[in-house]
């Protein structure tokens, strides 16, 4: 899989973007396990801005740049290859996924209009949670050993977010709707949204 050096360069961009929003947006929210963190706003506008493949691409180097030891990550220790035996990682994981199925999902409207945008947004925030959710499971109860129940885990991972994620969907989803509009040539249909 090769990719163009047009699409290194945006993903290497939108990498650099995610590490800002996350070192300025550290912060914990209603002290729960799981940090609030503007990281899926931009994983997700990533993919639809980038396409499946640079969207997917920016976030894998973020995580290879949190994993080889620079302080990017929202939680301490910020950084290191311990990073993976966080509870947490799996949504860092699930963040190159959900970039990668906004970007697809965007990739194969002939015509993209605004529902399409909405649509590949929320499926991406769906994605993240999809995965990200069974790695805290897995991580509480197998490595830490807390044995923690399915519904402890959707109230911890979950339900202090999913509101708040819809909304950054639908927001993420109209800024890519704009940027497309200003710049119809960077879309990954290679065209602006239909009005």
């Amino acid at each position: 899989m090769k990719f163009s050096s047009r699409e290194i360069a945006l993903a290497g961009l939108m990498a650099g973007i995610m590490v800002v929003v996350t070192v300025i947006t550290r912060i914990p929210f209603v002290y729960a396990a799981v940090p609030f963190s503007m990281q899926p706003l931009i994983a997700i506008l990533a993919g639809l801005l980038l396409g499946a493949r640079a969207g997917a691409l920016s976030v894998i180097v973020y995580i290879i740049l949190g994993l080889i030891g620079l302080p990017v990550f929202a939680t301490e220790p910020f950084g290191g290859p311990a990073y993976i035996l966080k509870p947490t990682f799996g949504f860092l994981l699930g963040q190159a996924a959900a970039a990668y199925v906004a970007g697809a999902i965007m990739g194969k409207c002939q015509e993209i209009r605004k529902h399409h945008y909405i649509l590949a947004s929320l499926v991406g925030m769906g994605v993240l949670y999809l995965v990200g959710l069974p790695y805290l499971f897995g991580i509480l109860n197998f490595y830490l050993g807390s044995a923690t129940t399915v519904g402890k885990v959707l109230q911890i991972g979950f339900l202090p977010f999913f509101l708040w994620d819809i909304v950054k969907a639908v927001v993420v989803a109209l800024l890519a709707m704009a940027i497309h509009r200003r710049l119809p040539d960077y879309s990954p249909a290679g065209k602006g949204p239909s009005l």
